[in-house]
């Protein structure tokens, strides 16, 4: 008997140090199940459509090649042109920045959310997501277990709010996204005649008519895992983030693989980045006799931080080791910037060619980097401009003017119309568009501001900016049973929100609630429940430790 209890006890012993230490685990055991159990092909080569070997028409007769390429979670700052750039400056973007230079700026360019894959379904149709229910950004069923655990193992405050019954009653992440109905600007363009491809991050629903092949994209080059190189892979630099969350999920549900089309998944040809531009090279050169339209949306500086040697050594002058990594990374996108402009280039596409690049939303808290959004307060997944003012600019040679800068507040659903517009092609009529065509304004055929009022919409935190001033609201999740938090800034004089002019200005408070209210009255039902409600610090990012007196808003998904 005593042999048997003491069986029990080891066993007992055993079971409570995994389960006091079942993060870890989870961390060192996924990518190894993964491993195990992988069907990842090994590299293959893709090959892309050719269109005809003669033009019929000269490229400057054609209608534009249009080129959209999204960056994701790429900071304000971290565009050399508009804020001296990353790194204290040290890491510039040269060849996004001629990109603005060699045609126009938007300085008051917004995201059309602070979180990826809402922002992606505004901006292909035109639309705010939540008037067809996409309402939060899906995220995978063990990541909110993550967040759980990592909750009840280390208690944050504010807490970490999850709901792990609407948890266990998602969908997969597969299943959750844009549904089919909507009409996406590859579908509109696939119309006037145009080739369209799709290269990198979707979002938006990885099965059946979700997919970017059945959502306008005559061929999609599909981002599936997360991972820029495998993790021990010679040329890779990792940079981790501790007790994160967000990274630990990540790097727990990572793998290194893309699908052409839906094919068997495979192993991508060396630093994503990389890959993707050279992707998106022979797509240029495969279609150049012909109109195309390229949605190049690249996966960096999403986390995990990790870039390829050969970007890390080149600055050895940043001693930080993340920050380093992390501008070896925007580095690789600067020169993604290049090799497209040099391919338009060398086919005698350049001129009559439409670029359009901007970021899904700002710069993340979670990277530990604190400069990312300068000089904006906030971070990714909030609504103060450092979660949604982002880098926006355009080329154009044919039809717009070198060295333009626009001060007007635009905004990612304008997108849509603008492409289709540039194309010559006709947008639905038979549902509510939120977008214009920023075309008249940029050539001066247009005055005034494209924009009254726009807005932001996730959950509870819901934002709205008229005529210059912007009023944010969201529930203080944490003291259930109280008034939502609510500020009220005037970004006309006050660009960085530093006032909460909510008590000096009532009048305007009620206007501005007057209309934040009959926008989302206007929205439909969410496709799926909320399971998270998670703290985000406004003025510092989330490494640093909260203190009494922080500004922080909840953030549901």
């Amino acid at each position: 008997m005593k042999k048997l209890l003491a069986v029990i006890l080891v066993l007992a012993t055993v079971a409570l140090a995994g389960w006091q230490n079942r993060l870890n685990l989870l961390l060192w055991a996924g990518p190894k199940i993964r491993a195990a159990t992988s069907t990842i092909e090994p590299n293959k080569p893709v090959v892309w459509p050719k269109g005809p070997a003669t033009a019929a028409q000269t490229a400057a007769e054609r209608p534009p090649n249009i080129i959209l390429i999204l960056t994701d979670d790429m900071g304000f700052n971290d565009i050399s042109l508009y804020n001296g750039g990353a790194a204290d400056g040290s890491l510039q973007t040269p060849n996004i920045d001629k990109l603005a230079q060699q045609g126009i700026r938007f300085n008051n360019g917004y995201a059309a959310n602070a979180v990826c894959s809402t922002s992606r379904a505004s901006l292909l149709t035109g639309r705010y997501s939540t008037r067809f229910g996409l309402e939060y950004t899906p995220i995978f069923k063990t990541g909110v277990r993550i967040f759980n655990w990592m909750e009840e193992l280390n208690p944050s405050t504010p807490p970490v709010l999850v709901n792990m019954d609407i948890a266990a009653a998602l969908p997969t992440i597969d299943d959750l996204g844009m549904p089919s109905e909507e009409i996406t600007i590859g579908e509109v363009l696939q119309q006037q005649g145009y080739y369209t491809a799709h290269i990198g991050k979707w979002h938006l629903g990885s099965i059946g008519d979700m997919r970017p092949e059945n959502q306008g994209f005559d061929d999609s080059l599909y981002m599936k895992g997360v991972f820029y190189l495998p993790p021990d892979h010679p040329e890779a630099v990792n940079a981790k983030i501790p007790n994160n969350a967000i990274d630990n999920m990540v790097w727990a549900m990572g793998s290194y693989e893309v699908q052409w089309n839906d094919s068997t998944p495979f192993e991508p040809k060396g630093y994503l980045t990389d890959y993707f531009t050279d992707a998106a090279i022979d797509v240029i050169e495969a279609n150049r006799n012909r109109p195309f339209f390229l949605y190049l949306a690249h996966w960096g500086p999403h986390n995990p931080v990790q870039a390829s040697r050969e970007d890390y050594d080149a600055l050895s002058h940043i001693k930080d080791h993340r920050l380093r990594t992390y501008a070896a990374m925007l580095r690789a996108l600067d020169r993604s910037v290049e090799e497209i402009a040099a391919s338009l280039e060398e086919n005698g596409l350049s001129d009559n060619t439409l670029i359009i690049f901007t970021s899904d939303n700002g710069g993340a808290g979670y990277l530990g980097l604190p400069e990312l959004n300068k000089p904006y307060r906030g971070w990714k997944l909030t609504h103060f401009e450092g979660g949604t003012h982002v880098p926006f600019m355009a080329k154009w040679p044919a039809q717009i003017e070198a060295g333009l800068v626009s001060d007007e507040a635009i905004h990612h659903i304008d997108l849509f119309h603008t492409i289709a517009a540039a194309a010559g092609a006709s947008v639905p009529t038979d549902r509510k568009l939120d977008g214009v065509n920023l075309l008249p304004f940029i050539k001066g055929e247009q005055t005034g501001a494209p924009h009254k009022t726009l807005f932001w919409h996730t959950g509870h935190q819901q934002t709205v900016w008229h005529k210059g001033w912007k009023m944010i609201r969201a529930e203080q999740s944490d003291k259930p049973g109280t008034d939502p938090i609510v500020f009220l800034f005037d970004l006309n004089n006050d660009p960085t929100e530093q006032h909460n002019l909510l008590t000096q200005q009532p009048e305007k408070a009620a206007e501005l609630t007057a209309l934040l209210d009959a926008h989302h009255a206007e929205q439909a039902e969410s496709l799926w429940e909320s399971a998270l409600n998670a703290p985000q610090l406004i003025d510092k990012p989330t490494n640093k430790s909260y203190q009494e007196g922080d500004t922080y808003l909840y953030w549901p998904n």
